[in-house]
């Protein structure tokens, strides 16, 4: 029997050996760049998923756009629409897209505005953070933007109060361009197993020197400093109502080779469902939830939603009426109840609710009751429970 014995297969002209074998025990370690499953860290990184609408016009801070995206801004006059765009790059059919609609072209010490991804600490213990086995990580995306320029790209551990960041180039204005940043381990950082918001993933669209003034921490993390959140960043997207920009294919993945791998494409389905944990719409039209009257002025009706919330949500209802997009009890004859509402108290699991109402007549003491929805589109029930 014949046998190869090797360190290392390298590709001719490569700077990193393909395959590395471990000559102790005989296995070995393989750069492979295109089909390992589950490596995406982060959800909705092609944004196909935008369950609230397609256009956020003037969006206001703190608020969610496409599914686990939000708007942050500080103290900028400048205003955005962000929308599902489907201008993309080869292999993507969706992008976020910022579009400037009022200018700012005056930058404040104290403004910015950035793009957030937020991801629980629970789905990052594999990186070992705060000890001496931490992980190293890569993150990857398409961008495009009319203003060329240096962009900064902000990570924030919030249980450390932790700080990484690095300068990514626009060169080409109008064309999509690809761009890798390799996150080094933190052997000092701290992660907590549990579902709150542990890792802050930011896109500076606008930065004042109070952010951008400083220094970047680009090769190591650091305790948090404002002025290098933003370091070096030299752009202003709120400058010109004609300017834009689109991110797509956002893939974070533990990989301290410096080379991102090919973007792990879900279903919108499994895409879809991860995005729901986090927020969900439930949207009927006619009869959609079942429940009884505890007295004859009382409703009571039990509701569910389709995937766990990461917490106990926030519930929000439409009006209570007959006309287009509201809700109302019916009696058993299938007849509108008349001058309650639906104000609670609410009891509220991570897969359920329990919704109460007063004051209502028509009804009659332990009957049951339904909870209709009038016209079309339908009632639309937000169920919420974001980082």
């Amino acid at each position: 029997m014949s046998e190869i014995k090797v360190n290392s297969i390298k590709g001719v002209g490569a700077s990193a050996a393909a395959i590395t074998v471990n000559n102790s025990d005989g296995t070995c370690t393989a750069n492979i760049t295109n089909n390992l499953s589950n490596r995406r860290i982060n959800i909705n990184g092609a944004m196909t998923v935008s369950q609230r609408s397609s256009s956020f016009a003037a969006v206001a801070n703190d608020n969610y756009t496409l599914d686990r995206y939000k708007h942050k801004v500080g103290n900028s006059s400048a205003a955005f629409t962000v929308t599902k765009s489907t201008t993309s790059p080869d292999g993507f059919s969706n992008s976020l897209k910022y579009d400037c609609t009022t200018a700012d072209t005056s930058i404040a010490a104290n403004e910015s505005v950035m793009l957030q991804h937020i991801i629980e600490g629970q789905d990052l213990q594999h990186l070992n953070y705060g000890t001496s086995a931490a992980k190293a990580m890569t993150i990857s995306f398409h961008v495009r933007s009319n203003v060329t320029g240096n962009y900064a790209f902000f990570c924030y551990q919030r249980d450390g109060g932790r700080t990484f960041s690095k300068l990514y180039t626009i060169n080409s204005a109008d064309t999509w361009e690809k761009k890798t940043i390799t996150i080094p381990a933190d052997t000092s950082g701290q992660i907590d197993n549990d579902n709150g918001g542990s890792l802050e993933l930011h896109w500076f669209l606008v930065a004042g020197t109070n952010s951008s003034g400083g220094t970047a921490y680009d090769t190591a993390w650091g305790s948090y400093t404002e002025n290098k959140t933003a370091g070096g960043h030299n752009v202003n997207i709120g400058s010109n109502t004609s300017n834009e920009w689109y991110i797509t294919g956002v893939q974070l993945e533990v990989n301290s080779s410096g080379v991102a791998t090919d973007f792990e494409h879900r279903s919108f389905g499994q895409e879809l469902y991860l995005c729901q944990r986090y927020f969900e719409l439930l949207i009927w039209e006619g009869y959609g939830f079942y429940g009884y009257q505890p007295n004859a002025n009382s409703v009571e009706f039990q509701i569910r939603w389709n995937v766990e919330k990461r917490a106990n949500p926030s519930i929000t209802l439409p009006a209570t009426g007959t006309g287009s997009g509201q809700i109302g009890p019916t009696n058993t004859a299938g007849s509108n109840m008349t001058g309650g509402s639906l104000d609670g108290p609410f009891t509220i699991k991570q897969t359920t609710a329990r919704i109460t109402g007063g004051s209502w007549s028509g009804g009659a003491s332990g009957a049951p009751c339904a909870l209709y929805s009038g016209g079309s589109p339908g009632a639309i029930i937000k169920i919420s429970s974001e980082l």
